[in-house]
C-alpha cells in the first residue's frame, strides 16, 4: 500500500491550513458490507477459521471496546469477518487518512497519532459509543510487532476502559505474523490463519476493578509468541524468501557484537563482518551454519539486543545521529517531502534539524513510552515518526542503515529509566 506524496518546501508546508477535528461519523453498512465481501476472498485463501469464547453475553446491539493485537495487514479483514454486520468505529494512525479521508471517515475510522498524546480521542470514543451507539475497534499496541512478541500497552488502556463502561471484547489472530511480518518486504507465505474472539470483561466486572488491575489482565491477555506458537503448531514456512530483510529486526551480530552488518536474504542471515551465517529454518528456529548457534529462538535474540541497548544508555553511550529524508503530515491531502536533515535520539530524547536551517524540533524522551517506527513504510522506506497533535515528522534514513529497530527499543527502555 502506497501513500500520497508531494515535494513541497518546509516554509509553505507552513503556510497551509491544519486539518480540522471533526467528530467521527458513525460507519456506513453498504462501505462495511463492500469491505465484508472484499475481505472473504483472502481469508478464504488462508483458510480463515474462527471460534468465539462467552459472546452470547453480548447483544447484538450493545457497544463494546473491541481489543485486537496488531502482527500484519490482513488483521482489518479479520476484524471484518469476525464483527460483520456490527456497526463499529476504528482506531486509526492519521497518515491512514491521507489521500482518502472522506472514505476512512464513512467507513468509521477515528484518526490518532502513534505514540502521541491525544486528548481528543478519548472524546471521540466517547462520541460514538454514547451519541452513535457503536462499538470501537482498537489496536492497543499500536504498531505492528517486530519479533512477533507482544509490544508495549498505554498505561492509560485502564482508565479508558473504565471511563468507557462498556464490554471488552478481545481478539486474538493467530498466523497472521507468520503470513506476513512486517519486516519481509509486503511478501505472503502460505499459511493458514485463524483467530479467537472471546468475551473478557463486563460491565459489572469493570465497575469493581481498579485501572492497573484492568491493564495487568490486559497486559495478560496481549502476552504471546507467533514464533512458539509456530513451534508448537508445526507450522512450516517453506518459502526461500523467508529471511529476506530480517535484519531489521536482528540487525546486532551475536558472535562479533557488530551492528547494522547484518543482511537478510533468502533463507538465511549473513553477518559481513564476521561472515557468520545463520539459516531461518522451516519451523522458525535459527541455526548457525557452523559453530555456536548463539540464539535458536527470533525473539530470545531481539531481547538480548534490548538488554545491549538498555545497558548503552546506563553507560550514558546511547545516541542515534542519522542523515535522513524528511517528510512531513500537516493536513490530509498528502504526506509533503520538505527536504533532508540529521534526526538525533540520546536519553534526552529526540531533535531533529533540517530544511536548510528553517526546522528545529525537539521532542522529550518523557513524553511517549514507545516509538512510531515501522519498516517499509508505504513503500517509502524505514522510517521513524515524531511530532505533536498537529504536525508530524517522518524521518526515512539516507544511510539505510538498520536503525528502526533499536530506536524503538531505546526510546521504550529510556521512557522506563524516567518513569523510575
Amino acid at each position: 500500500m502506497k501513500i500520497k506524496t508531494k515535494k513541497l518546501a518546509y516554509s509553505e508546508v507552513l503556510k497551509l491550513t491544519p486539518k480540522k477535528h471533526k467528530k467521527p461519523l458513525k460507519p456506513m453498512f453498504i462501505l462495511a458490507l463492500v469491505i465484508r465481501v472484499l475481505s472473504f476472498f483472502e481469508l478464504l485463501g488462508v483458510g480463515f477459521k474462527y471460534k468465539k469464547t462467552g459472546m452470547e453475553k453480548l447483544s447484538k446491539k450493545e457497544p463494546c471496546l473491541i481489543l485486537m493485537n496488531h502482527s500484519s495487514f490482513i488483521d482489518l479483514k479479520i476484524a471484518s469477518a469476525l464483527l460483520f454486520p456490527r456497526k463499529y468505529n476504528i482506531v486509526m494512525t492519521s497518515d491512514g487518512f491521507v489521500g482518502k479521508n472522506l472514505l476512512m471517515r464513512l467507513v468509521g475510522c477515528i484518526p490518532t497519532q502513534k505514540f502521541i498524546g491525544d486528548s481528543l480521542l478519548v472524546r471521540d470514543i466517547l462520541h460514538c459509543v454514547k451519541k452513535n451507539n457503536t462499538s470501537i475497534l482498537m489496536y492497543p499496541e499500536a504498531s505492528y510487532s517486530f519479533d512477533g512478541t507482544a509490544t508495549p500497552l498505554p498505561e492509560s488502556l485502564g482508565k479508558l476502559v473504565k471511563k468507557l463502561g462498556i464490554p471488552v471484547v478481545m481478539i486474538k489472530t493467530f498466523g497472521a505474523f507468520q503470513y506476513d511480518p512486517l519486516y519481509n518486504n509486503l511478501q505472503k507465505r502460505k499459511v493458514k490463519i485463524s483467530a479467537e474472539m472471546k468475551y473478557l470483561l463486563s460491565p459489572e466486572q469493570i465497575k469493581e476493578k481498579a485501572p492497573n488491575d484492568i491493564n495487568e489482565i490486559l497486559k495478560a491477555e496481549f502476552s504471546f509468541d507467533n514464533f512458539v506458537w509456530q513451534q508448537e503448531n508445526g507450522v512450516k514456512i517453506t518459502e526461500k524468501f523467508r529471511a529476506d530483510c530480517l535484519n531489521r529486526v536482528l540487525y546486532k551480530c551475536p558472535n562479533c557484537l557488530a551492528e547494522g552488518e547484518t543482511v537478510g536474504k533468502g533463507i538465511n542471515l549473513t553477518c559481513k563482518k564476521c561472515g557468520k551465517v545463520y539459516e531461518l529454518t522451516e519451523e522458525g528456529f535459527m541455526k548457525a551454519q557452523s559453530g555456536e548457534t548463539e540464539f535458536t529462538h527470533i525473539p530470545d535474540w531481539y531481547k538480548w539486543q534490548r538488554e545491549c541497548v538498555k545497558e548503552e544508555i546506563q553507560k550514558g553511550e546511547y545516541k542515534l545521529c542519522e542523515e535522513v529524508d524528511i517528510y512531513m503530515m500537516i493536513d490530509t491531502k498528502c504526506v509533503y517531502k520538505v527536504g533532508d536533515g540529521v534526526l538525533t535520539h540520546t536519553k534526552d530524547g529526540f531533535s531533529l534539524e533540517g530544511c536548510n536551517g528553517e526546522l528545529k524540533y525537539t521532542q522529550a524522551a518523557e513524553l511517549s513510552y514507545s516509538l512510531y517506527s515501522d519498516f517499509y513504510w508505504y513503500e517509502i522506506g524505514d522510517v521513524i515518526s515524531i511530532g505533536t497533535p498537529k504536525v508530524l515528522y517522518y524521518c526515512i534514513p539516507k544511510t539505510k542503515r538498520d536503525i528502526v529497530a533499536k530506536a524503538r527499543i531505546a526510546a521504550e527502555e529510556i521512557y522506563k529509566m524516567i518513569k523510575k
